[in-house]
């Protein structure tokens, strides 16, 4: 599992380099990040993109289908490989590598760093960003309206909220002021780590766990499996008392159109344990 999200914390939504003007239509765009790979194959044309990143040629750490992004070729994010690839424009996260950074300043290639946003707000401002940058300000709005729409249709019907808690592989859990936490209550839902004494990026061993077990636990089936704590016995003891609904390790790691997916599955396990009352 990627745990990088709750490093890259930055109060910048887009930063641009002052090194080299962007080009009004780029059209060899080199994204090194993953979100920046979502974010590109909803707002660019196919053929601006000169290679993703490397995460999204991998099924655990991709945000995007993996047949759309096998369709590009990917880099590591090296200054070599970058290069290789003859960019206007380098997306990438909010941390580059010094070598690329200076590489990239020397040789006058503008380079865009996107940030984690931690709401919504923040997200749809990004997109927005984002999207005027790549020249495509009307996609841009148009996975905003989709994402407000997204949200208007995952509002609950009734007035409930619902003790739930995200618990990833090993025990990392979301908290209060994260973007997560945003979801959540947004679909009917109280992140209830704050009750364990949780910060807003933290880990619940499996003890407490089991010792106030929310209503709702949002883990990854896939992931239970391999993970010890996932897959530990008491768990399945727990059947009665909690429900433990499927959410994909993907729909943590970004924000942009991935918060369309992201609130779909958190209302309908809010659906399906409200038909079970």
């Amino acid at each position: 599992m990627l745990v990088w999200p709750t490093m890259m914390v930055d109060a910048e939504v887009v930063t641009r380099s002052a090194a080299a003007k962007i080009p009004a239509y780029p059209k060899r765009i080199v994204s090194i990040n993953p979100c920046a790979d979502a974010l590109l194959m909803q707002l660019a044309n196919k053929g601006q993109i000169a290679s993703v990143s490397h995460y999204s040629h991998d099924k655990r750490a991709s945000s995007i289908p993996l047949a759309l992004a096998l369709q590009f070729p990917a880099t590591s994010g090296t200054a070599e490989e970058i290069l290789a690839m003859r960019p206007d424009l380098v997306v990438a996260g909010s941390i580059v590598a010094q070598p690329t950074a200076r590489a990239l300043k020397r040789l006058g290639i503008p380079l865009v760093q996107l940030s984690i946003p931690q709401s919504v707000a923040e997200s749809q401002q990004q997109i927005s960003q984002l999207a005027e940058i790549v020249g495509a300000k009307q996609r841009g709005v148009k996975i905003n309206q989709r994402i407000a729409d997204a949200f208007a249709k995952a509002k609950p019907a009734d007035a409930e909220k619902i003790p739930a808690l995200i618990w990833r592989s090993g025990g990392l859990v979301p908290g209060d002021g994260t973007l997560p936490d945003e979801l959540l209550r947004r679909t009917g839902f109280e992140n209830v780590s704050s009750t364990y004494g949780l910060s807003r990026w933290d880990v619940l061993p499996l003890e407490y766990l089991v010792a106030r077990p929310p209503r709702l636990l949002f883990s990854n089936a896939i992931e239970a499996k391999r993970d010890r704590m996932l897959s530990h016995p008491v768990m399945k003891k727990l059947s009665h008392r909690i429900m433990i609904a499927d959410y994909p390790a993907r729909l943590l790691h970004c924000a942009g159109p991935t918060l369309i997916d992201a609130v779909a599955t958190l209302s309908a396990a809010r659906r399906k344990l409200r038909a079970g009352l």
